[in-house]
């Protein structure tokens, strides 16, 4: 008896063992199981929002169309001025109190197209370079203020004619200690395609000729270029490309073909910007085909062996045209700023401006976040803390709204002031 009690009481613990050894295997599993459940309720669930933004309409009128926006410390006071572009017109807004001044009105081809701010001859002051005339003529100049009536109307001094110029960058590209001006026609200029071309600015500017570099001429309905550093991406046709300078020549890299349609107008990408992810992954947002319904990003994991992995974030875009990339919430990671001109498909009709956050660490979910929503048929857009308190700001102009607006951001904990 006493035998069989001392196997009863082993069996007892040996059940015991076993019991105890299936809850735990069952907790871990529901562990497990837990820890991925709120991983993807994590990913679906709403995260923290953007900031609010105070909307300041700087002109609501500017003309035609507001073809392009910039900053510039134009009267040398140390804050930054918005600057727009329309059609014959070229006007800063003075900071802080948005006063707006015409620096250029009816002295150029029509239409202007773009500008890029510089001290192009070494004055200490900000001066533009402008594309004019883009559909017709091509012309390329710089505008300087007149010393003599420095409340007047600026001067013209001519560069170049290129036909259908079309965007226009102060970068050194060409590695020579200073920048150059880039300039990009939109269609087939010379050779296979457009020619994305560098100025090299003289010893005086005023009468000397700028010596000319073509970059490339290999892609076609080349509709913007971006710099970083010593590198240029262009957007066309043909997809994204990056192009470096080697001994005299550009380097040529395809990063992606971009949308595959069916016919040249419906292929390749229209918009590029360069920026980094949380966490210092590099990122490139385009708008994809040029005046197209898809923004896209592609992300890179830094490794010399990786690839650029697509991520479409919205196909519902009404010719989707402006994009900029900032650090707008402060968690150190840039967000993709997108605005388009024409109604959208999708719920979300506009035209107007969104801010897409990323909302995992592949990069494959982002939250789309309405900044203005038919209030602005978006051209054009930049990212730039204007109001000095540390946070990003956005300045856009319009196309069918005919008008140009700042966007003061008033912090995460904040609310928009009337």
């Amino acid at each position: 008896m006493d035998l069989l009690l001392e196997d009863d009481e082993l069996s007892n613990k040996q059940d015991t063992r076993k019991a105890f050894i299936v809850r735990v295997k069952i907790k871990l599993i529901l562990c497990i199981l837990g820890t991925l459940f709120l991983m993807q309720l994590a990913s679906i669930l709403p995260a923290a929002e953007i900031p609010e933004f105070k909307h300041i309409v700087l002109d609501d009128n500017i003309g035609k169309v507001c073809y392009a926006v910039t900053m510039a410390d134009v009267n040398n006071d140390g804050k930054p001025d918005p600057v727009a572009l329309s059609e014959n017109r070229l006007i800063w807004f003075e900071n802080p109190t948005w006063t707006p001044h015409v620096i250029l009105e009816n002295q150029l081809d029509l239409d202007h197209v773009c500008l890029a701010p510089h001290d192009i001859d070494g004055d200490g002051l900000i001066d533009f370079a402008v594309g004019a005339g883009w559909t017709k003529k091509g012309t390329i100049q710089w505008v300087s203020r007149d010393k003599e009536n420095p409340d007047g109307l600026w001067k013209v001094y001519p560069i170049h004619v290129e036909p259908w110029v079309h965007r226009m960058r102060f970068a050194d590209v060409l590695g020579k200690g200073k920048p150059q001006l880039t300039v990009s026609p939109l269609n087939k200029t010379e050779g296979d395609g457009a020619r994305l071309l560098a100025f090299e600015i003289p010893d005086d500017p005023r009468t000397e000729r700028w010596p000319m570099t073509v970059m490339s001429h290999q892609f076609n309905r080349m509709h913007n270029h971006w710099h970083v550093w010593d590198r240029t991406f262009t957007a066309s046709q043909e997809g994204l490309h990056l192009l470096k300078s080697a001994n005299d020549q550009f380097e040529v890299q395809q990063i992606s073909p971009g949308a595959k349609g069916n016919s040249p107008a419906q292929s390749g990408a229209g918009e590029v910007k360069f920026g980094f992810a949380s966490g210092g992954t590099p990122l490139i947002a385009s708008v994809e085909p040029m005046h197209g319904n898809n923004i896209v990003v592609y992300l890179k994991d830094g490794s010399p062996q990786s690839t650029w992995s697509r991520t479409v974030l919205d196909d519902t875009l009404g010719r989707g045209h402006a994009l900029w990339l900032a650090d707008i919430d402060g968690k150190k990671g840039d967000e993709i700023i997108i605005g388009h001109s024409e109604p959208a498909t999708g719920e979300i009709k506009g035209p107007g401006i969104y801010i897409f956050t990323k909302e995992d660490s592949e990069g494959l979910l982002w939250k789309k976040h309405i900044l203005d929503d038919g209030g602005m048929a978006t051209e054009d857009l930049i990212a730039h803390d204007f109001d000095g308190d540390g946070d990003i700001d956005i300045l856009a102009g319009g196309r069918n709204t005919h008008n140009v607006k700042l966007y003061l951001n008033q912090g995460v904990n904040k609310k928009e002031q009337p």
